[in-house]
C-alpha cells in the first residue's frame, strides 16, 4: 500500500513533467513569434499590440507574430498557477485539507492580483 510520502513523490514528479512541458511549449511559442517578427522585418524591441484574448487563436492561424507571443506569455504565466492547482488536487487526494486550504488561498491571492492589476496607481 502506498504511503503519503510515496504518493507525494510521484505527484511531484508528475507536476514537474507538466511544468517542463509548459515551459517547452512557451519557449517554442515565443521563439516562433520572434522568428515571425524578424521574418517580417520588425524588431522584437519595437513593441507590439496589446493583449486581445479574442484574437489569439485567429492570430496563430494567420501566422501573426503577436498571437504566438501572447500565447507564449500566457503559458509562462499559467505554469506556476497550474502547479498550485495540481498540488491542491494532489493534497485533496491524500486528505491533506490544511494544504488544500493553503493552495486555495494562494490561488485567491493570485486572482486578486490579476483582478486588481489594471486599477493600481503609482
Amino acid at each position: 500500500m502506498a504511503t503519503r510520502e510515496t504518493v507525494g513523490a510521484a505527484t511531484e514528479r508528475r507536476i514537474g513533467r507538466v511544468l517542463i512541458a509548459v515551459t517547452y511549449l512557451s519557449v517554442g511559442l515565443l521563439t516562433t513569434g520572434v522568428g515571425l517578427l524578424l521574418a517580417a522585418g520588425v524588431s522584437p524591441l519595437a513593441g507590439g499590440p496589446g493583449l486581445d484574448l479574442a484574437t489569439i487563436g485567429s492570430g496563430i492561424a494567420a501566422l501573426d507574430p503577436a498571437g504566438f507571443l501572447w500565447l507564449g506569455l500566457l503559458a509562462v504565466i499559467a505554469a506556476p498557477i497550474s502547479r498550485v492547482v495540481l498540488a491542491a488536487f494532489a493534497y485533496a487526494r491524500t486528505d491533506d485539507w490544511q494544504m488544500v486550504a493553503v493552495a486555495v488561498a494562494i490561488l485567491a491571492i493570485i486572482a486578486i492580483g490579476i483582478a486588481t492589476a489594471g486599477t493600481a496607481t503609482f
